[in-house]
């Protein structure tokens, strides 16, 4: 199949709210991966749905989109993180965390932050912000 009727069958079963939409999207998916194509690296993040019913298998697309070149990866991550913020935000929180666990990608990530317009630098440090302030002790 070509990439773009894998991604439709990504983007139509993200929810895998059945066993045949959770079967359907690791198939797409597998098939993705034994082509990897950076060129389709911003509608795969865009695949993520906080709605999912089945986060493990989600994880299968976290671990193939980390699987692509770090910097091409993270550029396709900041390119939509204002549609990714609203649309799957505890994904893009776990993302955010994986990359600042992450020596060489926080690195780079930090660096292509100061190249980006003021609405993807404004959602990242309304993330980044909400993160903190979730691992700060309460004062009891």
């Amino acid at each position: 199949m070509d990439e773009n009727t894998l991604l439709s069958i990504l983007k139509a079963n993200k929810l895998m709210r059945y066993r045949e939409e959770i079967t359907a999207f690791e198939n797409a998916l597998m098939e993705l991966a034994e082509n990897p194509n950076s060129k389709y690296l911003r509608e795969l993040h865009l695949v993520l749905d906080d709605k999912c019913q089945h986060q493990e298998v989600m994880f299968g697309l976290i671990h193939f989109l980390e699987s692509f070149d770090v910097k091409e990866q993270l550029q396709a991550f900041i390119d939509v993180i204002p549609s990714l913020a609203t649309s799957a935000p505890e994904w893009t929180k776990l993302l955010h965390n994986r990359i600042l666990n992450d020596e060489l990608a926080y690195l780079l990530y930090q660096d292509m932050l100061n190249s980006i317009d003021s609405l993807k630098r404004d959602t990242v440090n309304r993330l980044l912000t909400g993160m903190a302030q979730q691992c700060q002790p309460v004062n009891t």
